[in-house]
């Protein structure tokens, strides 16, 4: 591979680091052609976007980029291919649903929400990190509750009272 050619991939592979800002690394090899492409398939269907990178190249990436990703230095050996997406834990569910059947891939480790995480026992602390819409979503019913409790409280107030009225017009 030529000089601008490498130059050229550690470009992209930075721009791509910058723009998303959850990743993860894995250990895809020895997955046959069949599995490579089901996990392929699983990622496009989930907005994750899977790249096998030569570890030299993606460390140079790495050290261009905006991320303090230094930590992930020393797990760039052997296969490694990156997972960009846009929610934090969809890759590690997708690696935790995957290698159920197949053994692979196995999380070497992830940058997630300005967080390093090393190790495949990492795995499952990322399956349960919630993604900004989850802890959104969780936010505003927290704070709809006591609107819900006091507009209920009202309106069976209103009628207990409608029925005591009620009860009285008819006795007299």
């Amino acid at each position: 591979m030529k000089r601008s050619e490498k130059l050229e991939i550690i470009d992209n592979l930075t721009q791509e680091i910058n723009s998303y800002s959850h990743f993860y690394l894995a250990d895809v090899a020895d997955l046959n052609a069949e599995a490579t492409s089901n996990l392929r398939r699983l990622c496009y269907t989930r907005d994750v976007k899977l790249i096998v990178v030569k570890n030299t190249l993606l460390r140079k990436a790495l050290e261009n980029s905006e991320k303090n990703a230094e930590e992930l230095y020393d797990v760039l050996k052997g296969n490694t291919s990156i997972m960009f997406c846009e929610v934090g834990n969809v890759p590690a569910k997708l690696i935790k649903e995957f290698s159920k059947k197949n053994k692979k891939p196995i999380l070497k480790a992830a940058y997630v929400e300005e967080s390093v995480y090393v190790g495949e026992n990492q795995l499952e602390a990322l399956t349960s990190i919630k993604s900004k819409d989850e802890l959104l979503g969780e936010l505003i019913g927290l704070l709809q509750s006591p609107i819900k409790t006091v507009l209920g409280q009202l309106q069976s107030g209103g009628n207990t009272i409608h029925g005591i009225l009620k009860t009285l017009s008819e006795k007299e």
